[in-house]
């Protein structure tokens, strides 16, 4: 089991930043991938941003590429979100997830064998 605990959402203004973090416990958690997925009031939810276990390669959606950034901390048992330039439409809560391989999709919610709780976010015009 790996247990995924989201923090750092809250209210900011369009225009500005905020930095999620996710904190994992349980199994060795560079042995896994992490993916951050978001889900807006009334609409399905959807893929943010990916990481290899490693940290070498990333993936993003294209609605937050060159804005949003993810890394991790294999010490730490972190994952980060990094959401700049942030919009209204960017509300939503915020999952991050964890795969044992990436190979069945990185943007698809059935590759995640794990979830956290989510973190809400909410940008003001």
């Amino acid at each position: 089991q790996v247990q995924l605990v989201e923090s750092g959402g809250g209210l900011v203004q369009a225009g500005g930043s905020l930095r999620l973090s996710c904190a994992a416990s349980g199994r060795t958690f560079s042995n896994y991938a992490m993916g951050w997925f978001r889900q807006a009031p009334g609409k399905v939810r959807e893929f943010v941003r990916a990481i290899s276990s490693s940290g070498t390669s990333t993936y993003s959606a294209e609605a937050v590429k060159g804005r949003f950034t993810i890394s991790r901390n294999n010490a730490n048992n972190t994952v980060y979100l990094q959401m700049n330039s942030l919009k209204p439409e960017a509300t939503a809560v915020y999952y991050c997830a964890a795969a044992r391989s990436l190979s069945s999709g990185y943007d698809q919610q059935y590759t995640y064998d794990y979830w956290g709780q989510g973190t809400q976010v909410t940008v003001s015009s």
